[in-house]
């Protein structure tokens, strides 16, 4: 992921050389080679591995976009980003030097990789569900473990997220009581639920001494849907490990406030590309999942 960027733009390919000298003493091995080098997916969906590459790959693709004078910066109007994704939108809006997002980012990839190891979680998804009937099979079915809705992506699909045994009582619940189609996810553990607590207390270690700036445009919070405010990043940074992720809120807020705005989504993947068309089939995104063939630094 990242190679045509990194083929094409100069200054995306000086983002990764960045990110491969600050992490040498982090990762068994250059970063830079986890992503380009055909590394096997189940290292590379690690989320201690994961996380710093999709980060460094969507700022790579940043710096790219300025680079090919595909978007200039002072075109931004707000910026949002998925669970991982709000460090990318919190950078881009320079809240974070990407120096300090970063660090955060490999810390919280690796703190999440511990506390779902200490722990038997998991996530699945229901197709067709909306937040009521989501809450219905939480309810019905969550009995003494943590069972939580822990991403609201789009109308008619809910991801929920906890202990193992709550997850496959949910999962057998919904397709045979409610009719929803149901997947469970490849993920380590039982993110954005209270088992992941554990990460959220190093996170917010990390975060004392980070320095947050004022963004230069509003940048939308997946715990609130909403533009932070002032002195909320660090705090709604360490919720979100263990909050709902909001982010059909956060696309209907922009939609609604910004109705004539153009949607980008940076590399790497199309999942907020397909998440849109269940949102709002009408609005068209502009995917930079790879630079453009003709683009020319």
């Amino acid at each position: 992921m990242g190679i045509s960027w990194r083929d094409r733009s100069p200054a995306a390919a000086k983002v990764i050389e960045t990110a491969d000298r600050l992490l040498q003493d982090q990762l068994h091995r250059p970063l830079s080679e986890y992503i380009f080098n055909n590394t096997d997916a189940a290292t590379l969906s690690r989320t201690d591995i994961a996380q710093p590459a999709i980060f460094v790959t969507s700022m790579a693709c940043w710096a790219g976009i300025t680079d090919l004078r595909i978007l200039q910066h002072d075109q931004l109007a707000v910026t949002a980003g998925l669970s991982l994704g709000e460090y990318t939108a919190l950078t881009v809006a320079g809240a974070i030097s990407f120096e300090d997002a970063l660090r955060l980012v490999t810390l919280r990839g690796r703190a999440m990789q511990d506390a779902a190891e200490a722990s038997d979680g998991g996530m699945v998804a229901l197709i067709g569900a909306d937040e009521a009937t989501a809450n219905d099979v939480v309810q019905a079915t969550r009995e003494n473990d943590i069972l939580v809705a822990a991403n609201f992506n789009a109308p008619g699909q809910v991801v929920l997220s906890g202990a193992s045994a709550a997850i496959d009582r949910a999962a057998s619940y919904a397709a045979d009581e409610k009719k929803l189609r149901v997947a469970k996810l490849d993920v380590a553990g039982a993110f954005h639920s209270p088992l992941m607590e554990p990460a959220a207390e190093r996170l917010a270690q990390a975060l004392e001494s980070t320095e947050i700036n004022l963004p230069s445009v509003p940048v939308l919070s997946n715990v609130t849907g909403a533009p932070h405010e002032m002195g909320s990043v660090r705090h709604l940074l360490v919720s979100q490990l263990t909050s709902s992720v909001r982010w059909a809120d956060c696309c209907n807020y922009i939609r609604q406030t910004y109705p004539d705005a153009s949607w980008t989504e940076l590399a790497p993947g199309r999942t907020l590309t397909g998440i849109m068309r269940k949102i709002d089939r009408k609005i068209k995104v502009q995917n930079l999942a790879e630079a453009p063939v003709e683009a020319e630094a």
